[in-house]
């Protein structure tokens, strides 16, 4: 099946069906609330960057709390991850329903309550985009994350324009309701599908342990790094059609809550456009390529959005906005997906996240300080500019083809057996690694020692160095530490077929007519009579 056709590949899958058209409910009531929140800071204060920070309320919790989000998800159940956060969204939304109904709310008790119902989407965020994994072949997943991208953008060119009419007719308190009512499908669908089980016999990482070993793993990573930094400045300089709309919709467009809602929905349709083309562009253009066009279309847009004064007009440059949005995200999305392995998907995904909604909670911040100086006119023409820049960074940090390499785990690691007792947390280790290298082999050796380096590091290793014996320059001993057994254990079980190419590279160098010597010796400064009890003699390491 061609890339273009699999775009609906999912839909085979009937508990991706069950959760999609879940989600359809639960994003649908989301965008309601968002054009309720929206519209009602508009009656609650004349300043711009307070009807902008109901955008920036909504995504500064997930720039602060995706990477423990990313934890959790990698670490616990990621259906119970998700209930939670849904059912503790759920009773936000019931809060700020009723506290609308009551007239009890000012512009920064609004804020409060839009900025927990964004700390619960970015608890939910991440296992949720974790789970495509799990929920689709690795075949499948462009086309799911395309899909989801599809599912909220259809609600978006229908939900603004709903939540727009439900906020005329009945007010913001409604509004609010819905959302509160949206999230029970989804948490329906949750209790019904049988998550896979973590496939681990190890115990749980550490939490804090957890964090910093994603943070380790993506800044590590060369390819993931890029996209990290090309989805900050695109959120960045994107959000200013979003987080400025309100304002142009009650100046420019001379509209209400409806006329809001309508533009709103025109930036879904492109949407919705953008991701069925996804894969025809994809099929035609480098990623790089199509990051690039996104960016100045949607610069275009921007541009036109802000110095139109005409309704139709502003409505129409809001479709290709729409679908340079959707074209850049979902592709940023699906190369972090495809680039990472499963043990640490989740994380990824959240520093993704941190990254591209950290740029979002800014550019709100900052276009909104810029139209209360200048107007929003001209300050969506400088997100414009900052849109050209983010496309001409490019040919300085191209955004990496999607991963090819099998990130599938080796599972050729046999935990050795030792001669000594140890406990799961014992430590620190040392491992050292004997390599025999002819002379004129030392500069591919250098080579690939250098990629071991990172490799190693990604995955845990720490203090790595490489040493040559001065009395048998032929002997090359690799060194590292871990903290405990449990992480060397760990760290070896993190190893994919795709590293497997570099050991193979290098065991091939070797020269020994054995394979490369490993020791593991544990570090002792003292020790306890109880502790490091030598075993009865068992076979040699």
């Amino acid at each position: 099946m061609s890339e273009r056709a699999s775009v609906l590949a999912p839909f085979r899958h009937e508990t991706f069906r069950l959760l999609w058209l879940a989600t359809l409910a639960s994003n649908l009531g989301g965008l309601v609330q968002s054009v309720g929140a929206g519209w009602m800071m508009t009656t609650l204060t004349d300043s711009h960057n307070m009807v902008a920070l109901v955008q920036a309320s909504t995504t500064l919790p997930i720039m602060i709390f995706s990477l423990a989000a990313g934890a959790l998800a990698d670490n616990f159940d990621r259906r119970t991850v998700m209930i939670i956060a849904q059912c503790g969204m759920a009773l936000v939304s019931v809060a700020l329903a009723v506290m609308g109904y009551l007239g009890l709310l000012n512009p920064w008790l609004l804020l409060t309550f839009t900025f927990l119902i964004g700390c619960g989407t970015a608890l939910f965020n991440p296992s949720w985009q974790a789970s495509m994994g799990d929920i689709v072949p690795r075949s499948d997943l462009p086309g799911a994350v395309t899909l989801n991208s599809v599912g909220f953008n259809m609600m978006r060119s229908v939900g603004p324009a709903i939540g727009g009419l439900i906020v005329a007719i009945a007010g913001a308190a409604a509004a609010f309701a819905l959302n509160a009512v949206s999230y029970l499908p989804l948490i329906v669908a949750l209790g019904r599908w049988k998550s896979p089980p973590l496939n681990t016999k190890l115990p749980r990482e550490r939490f804090g342990s957890a964090m910093w070993a994603g943070i380790r793993y993506v800044s590590l990573s060369p390819n993931l790094t890029i996209v990290l930094f090309r989805g900050l400045l695109f959120g960045l300089a994107a959000i200013s059609v979003l987080a400025l709309l309100p304002s142009v919709a009650n100046e420019y467009v001379g509209g209400g809550a409806f006329v809001y809602g309508s533009l709103l929905g025109f930036f879904g349709l492109g949407a919705i456009g953008g991701a069925f083309l996804n894969g025809a562009i994809r099929e035609r253009y480098s990623n790089e390529t199509i990051v690039r066009i996104a960016c100045v279309v949607f610069a275009l847009s921007c541009a036109g959005l802000g110095f139109s004064r005409q309704p139709v007009l502003s409505h129409l440059a809001l479709l290709p906005a729409g679908a340079s949005w959707v074209l850049a995200l979902s592709l940023f999305n699906v190369s972090i997906q495809l680039s990472t392995p499963r043990w640490v998907v989740g994380r990824a995904l959240s520093l993704y996240q941190t990254a591209t909604f950290g740029g979002m909670a800014a550019g709100s911040w900052l276009w909104g300080s810029v139209a209360d100086l200048w107007g929003p006119d001209w300050s969506l023409a400088s997100a414009a500019l900052a849109l050209l820049g983010c496309a001409l960074i490019g040919f300085v940090l191209p955004l990496p083809q999607f991963s090819s390499r099998d990130l599938t785990p080796l599972n050729k690691f046999n935990e050795p057996v030792l001669r000594l007792e140890l406990r799961p947390r014992s430590g620190p280790v040392m491992v050292m690694v004997d390599y025999q290298i002819a002379q004129e082999d030392v500069e591919e050796f250098l080579a690939l020692m250098n990629e071991r380096r990172r490799i190693r590091r990604r995955d845990g290793a720490r203090q790595w160095a490489l040493l040559r014996d001065l009395e048998k320059p032929e002997i090359w001993t690799e060194t590292y530490h871990v903290p405990t057994w449990i992480d060397y254990v760990r760290h070896n079980m993190r190893r994919t077929k795709a590293d497997a190419d570099n050991l193979e590279k290098l065991r091939a160098l070797h020269r020994g007519e054995n394979p490369p010597l490993v020791h593991r010796l544990i570090e002792r400064q003292t020790v306890p009579l109880t502790d490091d009890m030598p075993t009865r003699p068992g076979p040699q390491i």
